[in-house]
């Protein structure tokens, strides 16, 4: 059992910056990997980077590496995900996710917060 809540979200300009929060609670909440997926309106939702509490390896999707980065701070038990250089096209419902296994596949994630909107404005 976790429960995520996500914030940070809301308008900037492109080429902006822009650092989304993940909040999680629950026990055992070391066992698992957290995520970060975005879906924007009529497109499929997609993997954007996921960390491992225990550890912390970490996997960008192609698409942001070296714009995005994931990172956690155990003590606040807070994921964040830092964006920059944002692009229009980075527009879409950003949403941390939490799972056991550790996967780009959004299906395998079994645990959701309630997604917080990134808009990129051009």
């Amino acid at each position: 059992q976790v429960q995520l809540v996500e914030s940070g979200g809301g308008l900037v300009q492109a080429g902006g910056s822009l650092t989304l929060s993940c909040a999680a609670s629950g026990r055992t909440l070391m066992s698992y990997v957290m995520g970060w997926f975005r879906q924007a309106p009529g497109k499929e939702r997609e993997f954007v980077a996921s960390i491992n509490w225990s550890g912390g390896r970490t996997n960008h999707a192609d698409s942001v590496k070296g714009r995005f980065t994931i990172s956690r701070d155990i003590a606040k038990s807070t994921v964040y995900l830092q964006m920059n250089s944002l692009k229009p096209e980075d527009t879409a419902v950003y949403s941390c996710a939490a799972d056991t296994r550790w996967t780009t596949n959004w299906k395998s994630y079994g645990y959701w917060g309630q997604g917080t909107q990134v808009t990129v404005s051009s």
